[in-house]
């Protein structure tokens, strides 16, 4: 993320994104470059319109906003469902609530967002 943070550095005071630029933003802030990640990063911003890229990022929460608020929907309809399960007692509904926190702190399940 560091050389993301020096190519929006550099943008944000309107310096030109080279490798050169983007190594000294780097070692200022003392850490330990890598030329071919500066390469790297340098080459991949080289037809980016970083303005554009950024106003796009900052609509993007509304959009997902839009998705989380469908499959809450869905999250409804397992409920209603899921009555019958509410009788089998409170341990299993703890230990499955468990379940649910360890695959959304581990990042999985997340194919099913994209899916």
């Amino acid at each position: 993320m560091e050389y993301v943070y020096a190519a929006l550095i550099l943008n944000e005071t309107g310096e030109e994104i080279n490798e050169d630029n983007v190594t000294a933003v780097l070692e200022s802030a003392g850490v330990d470059v890598e030329q071919s990640r500066v390469k790297a990063l340098v080459a991949a911003l080289e037809d980016v319109d970083i303005e554009e890229a950024i106003d796009t990022a900052a609509a993007a929460p509304a959009a997902g906003g839009a998705a989380a608020g469908g499959s809450s929907s869905s999250d409804d309809d397992d409920d209603e469902g899921g009555d019958e399960a509410d009788e089998g007692g409170d341990e299993a509904d703890e230990g499955g609530d468990e379940e649910e926190e360890d695959e959304e702190a581990s990042g999985e399940g997340l194919g099913e967002l994209f899916g």
